[in-house]
C-alpha cells in the first residue's frame, strides 16, 4: 500500500495569520499520525511564511512515523536538515520567493550540485528524493546523482485529469516504469486530491508515497481531519 504523508504547511499558515500558537502545529502532526497518516511532511521556505525553521526542530522529537523535509538545498536548509536528520529529504528546485513548487529538477544542468548535496545527506543516513517531471533524460540524470527516489511533480496530471484522465496519467505510467527499471523509488506530490488520487495510484504499481497538503487540509474543513485522512488512505489501497 502507498504511504500517505500529510504536508502540514497550511496548518502553519493558518497559525501564523494570528501570530499565536493556535492551531498548535505539533499537536496537529501528532493527531495526523493518530488518525492514520504514515508520514509528516514540511516544506520550510526562506521567508518562513508557513513552516518556520524552529517548527522543524520542534517536530523532530514527536514525529513517530516518517519525517520528510522538503526544500531547496541552500546552506541554511542543509544545515537544518543535517542537524535534524529526518527519514527523508525531498529536494525541490524552488528559487526564493516562489509561491509553490511548479517544476522539477534539471538533473543534467545541476548534476554536480545535486551529487554533492545528496552525498552530504547520505553521509548522515538520510534518504533522498528529487522532485522530477516526466522526462526520461532527467530521470536518468537523477539516477546518476545517486538519489534514492524521485517525487513526480503531478501538477500537469491534476490539471489534465478532469478532461482526459487516460492522457493525463500516461506520461507518469511510462516514466514510472522507466524509473523502476533504473532502481529508483517512486513518490508523487502536487495538486493530488480525492478526485484524482486513486486513478494515479491504480496506474503506478510501485508508488511508495504521496505527499499531500493543500487539498487534504481544505477537505478537512468539510469532512474533519480524521475522516479526511481515512478518505485519502482509501484512495491508496
Amino acid at each position: 500500500m502507498t504511504r500517505l504523508s500529510v504536508n502540514i504547511n497550511k496548518i502553519a499558515l493558518l497559525r501564523n495569520a494570528r501570530g499565536s500558537n493556535f492551531p498548535n502545529l505539533v499537536q496537529v502532526a501528532q493527531d495526523c499520525e493518530r488518525f492514520g497518516a504514515e508520514g509528516i511532511t514540511v516544506h520550510p521556505r526562506p521567508d518562513e511564511r508557513h513552516i518556520k525553521y524552529q517548527d522543524v526542530y520542534d517536530l523532530k522529537p514527536i514525529v513517530s512515523t516518517e519525517f520528510n523535509i522538503e526544500g531547496y538545498p541552500d546552506a541554511r536548509f542543509l544545515e537544518m536538515v543535517l542537524a535534524v536528520r529526518p527519514h527523508q529529504c525531498t529536494l525541490v528546485p524552488d528559487p526564493p520567493g516562489v509561491l509553490t513548487s511548479n517544476a522539477g529538477w534539471d538533473t543534467l544542468t545541476h548534476k554536480m550540485f545535486l551529487a554533492d548535496v545528496i552525498a552530504q545527506l547520505h553521509a548522515h543516513n538520510i534518504r533522498v528524493s528529487l522532485f522530477i517531471e516526466t522526462n526520461e533524460a532527467m530521470i536518468e540524470g537523477a539516477k546518476e546523482v545517486a538519489t534514492d527516489r524521485i517525487e513526480f511533480y503531478t501538477g500537469p496530471y491534476a490539471e489534465q485529469y478532469p478532461h482526459n484522465p487516460k492522457a493525463a496519467v500516461e506520461p507518469y505510467k511510462r516514466s514510472a516504469d522507466f524509473a523502476t527499471q533504473l532502481g529508483l523509488g517512486l513518490n508523487a506530490g502536487h495538486d493530488l486530491n480525492l478526485m484524482n488520487l486513486a486513478y494515479l495510484k491504480s496506474h503506478i504499481a510501485n508508488l511508495q508515497e504521496v505527499s499531500i497538503g493543500h487539498a487534504l487540509i481544505t477537505d478537512a474543513l468539510y469532512y474533519g481531519l480524521q475522516n479526511t485522512i481515512a478518505l485519502y488512505k482509501k484512495c491508496l489501497v
